[in-house]
């Protein structure tokens, strides 16, 4: 018995020993695929940096496009861009939160509600294009809306939806089913209980998925495409329904001219709505830290 006992036990030791040399190894690889990922994107910021910032000045951010190189900004590619994800984050942000906030705590567990769950995940992979191409049909010429704003918002906020409403209902499944009881057993109703705890209580999980959709969103050039964003915007939009462009576009059509001069422009653009996305997401992660600081 004992040469047995020892023979398992060595086989034993030495299966635990591959388990733990595939286990680095494994290690070794993902260590190896996110620096080899982190070189790259610091490579392309240090090319983006070293052409662009050459033309960071304020005339580059105070002036409209014009075709001569020297003369161009962004003026209106800032605005627009401003103007956009504003409008994207006011439409978005309520319907996104109200549809996970009704799906995890009012709505009934049954056949529909698997397929409304299923058809949500699966909104979330859909190109954008085809987004742009909604957009078109229905905002642009369905109901009349033209190329403006409110078209390419609402266009933007079909897109984003489906992933705020997966982060923010991943965030209420989280909140302690003790915290409802108390709450129940207090004599408030499910509408009291999820307004004045769950929601609070999964507020910062909420935020997060809000920060990567508009991050998505503030970066996405296929749907204003579709919907006729402009490439060319002389004038600042003072609404809703005026014509508009963004930054992706005007990077778009930088890109696309021959010149090296307008490339350069671009790389330009690129660090401004870089500094836009940054700010924006510094700003909603500070709020985030601070509910969750409360909450603590």
């Amino acid at each position: 018995m004992a040469p047995r006992g020892i023979h398992a036990r060595s086989t034993a030791e030495t299966s635990l020993r591959k388990r733990h040399a595939r286990a680095r190894l494994f290690a070794l690889f993902c260590a190896a695929v996110t620096w080899a990922g982190a070189a790259l994107l610091m490579l392309l910021l240090y090319q983006i940096s070293v052409n662009g910032f050459k033309w960071f000045d304020v005339q580059f951010l105070t002036s409209f496009p014009s075709r001569f190189p020297y003369k161009a900004g962004i003026k209106s590619a800032l605005v627009g861009t401003l103007w956009l994800i504003s409008l994207v984050a006011i439409i978005s942000i309520p319907i996104g939160v109200a549809t996970a906030l009704y799906l995890e705590e009012f709505g009934k567990k049954g056949r529909l509600g698997r397929m409304v769950e299923i058809n949500i995940a699966n909104l979330a992979g859909v190109p954008s294009i085809v987004y742009g191409i909604i957009g078109l049909a229905v905002f642009v010429r369905g109901l009349g809306l033209e190329r403006s704003l409110i078209s390419g918002a609402l266009t933007m906020s079909l897109l984003i939806l489906p992933v705020i409403i997966i982060a923010s209902r991943e965030a209420i499944k989280v909140v302690p089913m003790t915290i409802r009881h108390a709450a129940f057993a207090l004599g408030a109703t499910r509408w009291q209980t999820a307004w004045s705890h769950v929601l609070p209580a999964s507020f910062p999980g909420i935020l997060t998925g809000v920060i990567l959709a508009l991050s998505r969103a503030i970066g996405e050039t296929a749907p204003l495409i579709m919907i006729g964003a402009l490439t060319y915007v002389a004038f600042l939009p003072e609404g809703p329904m005026d014509a508009f462009t963004a930054l992706p576009i005007q990077i778009f059509n930088w890109v696309s001219r021959p010149q090296e001069e307008f490339h350069e422009l671009a790389a330009g653009a690129i660090i401004v709505l870089l500094i836009v996305l940054l700010t924006m997401n510094a700003t909603a992660i500070f709020i985030r830290h601070r509910a969750e600081k409360k909450r603590g």
